[in-house]
């Protein structure tokens, strides 16, 4: 069966040339799409992809172009009902905690007053996070209540009502590194520590990678996180508490991945694009086959 992959993104990053560059190793047919100039007219599907491989940048752009593109027929990779979990760490924390997977403690407030009170009950330190966010921006460590005053204060001032809504998670106080774990289907692929002197690990904020071994406690873990928002491929943010052990602390849907090929041996791109063909070949389970599209 011939398979004509279209690949939405916002730019051409390392990630999206790694990709591009395993469906040119194999001869497949692909298409790249930019969303900037990317045209959807609702009522009238465009017939020209068996498969959509989504790589934007921009959250809001992924969910609204991946809701058009399912209701086409065309399956994604990731489906539309993943982004939109996965997009906001309220819906994800919120499908994580009803899978009984282990995360840090959160709670959610709307007001100034109801947001620094739920700060006290927590207790000092804390983060506060922005409900929409990526690569460790707007991710405050909370030590205080002056701190914690002036932070809200300016949350509730920036006007997008997104930042009326406070998503305070406990500090958990990790050993200097946190995990990425790899999912492509229901398969953990590999690992990463990310190690920083910083509190935020993030390889975007100068976190250094290092393989880390795939136990059965990560391996069940970060399965369990993935079936959770919906499963497809992903990227597990997890800590590690001294008392608890692991906990999932993000979901990732749109996931880099450049710095963990060399580190984990494990040729990334090529399990993202097997995957792909499974799904336009409606070979994964929740997807449409791609045939409804052209019928």
């Amino acid at each position: 069966m011939a398979v004509k992959i279209g690949m939405l993104l916002s730019r051409v990053r390392a990630e999206e040339k790694l990709l591009a560059d395993e469906m040119e190793r194999r001869g497949l047919d692909f298409e790249l799409i930019d969303d900037r100039q990317l045209i959807l007219p609702m009522d009238q599907p465009v017939r020209r992809w068996d498969v959509i491989l989504e790589r934007c940048i921009q959250h809001s752009r992924a969910e609204h172009a991946l809701r058009v593109f399912q209701d086409w027929g065309i399956p994604t990779v990731n489906r539309w009902e993943v982004a939109q979990i996965c997009g906001s760490k309220f819906m994800t924390t919120s499908a994580l905690l009803r899978a009984g997977v282990p995360t840090p403690r959160t709670v959610i407030a709307f007001t100034e007053e109801s947001a620094l009170e739920a700060i006290e009950q927590m207790g000092y330190p804390v983060v506060i996070k922005p409900v929409v966010g990526s690569w460790g921006r707007m991710v405050v460590k909370i030590n205080d209540r002056d701190a914690a005053e002036a932070v809200i204060q300016h949350k509730a001032t920036l006007g997008n009502f997104l930042h009326s809504i406070f998503y305070i998670q406990e500090y958990i106080r990790k050993p200097g590194r946190d995990i990425r774990s790899f999912v492509v289907g229901d398969e953990t692929i590999c690992a990463i520590y990310r190690s920083s002197e910083h509190w935020i690990t993030n390889t975007a904020r100068g976190g250094r990678a290092s393989n880390c071994p795939v136990t059965p406690e990560l391996d069940a873990l970060s399965r369990a996180a993935a079936r959770a928002v919906g499963g497809g491929v992903l990227a597990i943010d997890i800590l590690e508490d001294e008392d608890r052990g692991l906990l999932v602390n993000e979901v990732n849907y749109t996931m880099e991945f450049r710095n963990s090929i060399h580190t984990t041996g494990v040729n990334i791109p090529a399990r993202v694009i097997d995957y792909v063909l499974q799904v336009a070949r409606g070979e994964v389970e929740g997807q449409p086959a791609s045939a409804v599209a052209f019928s």
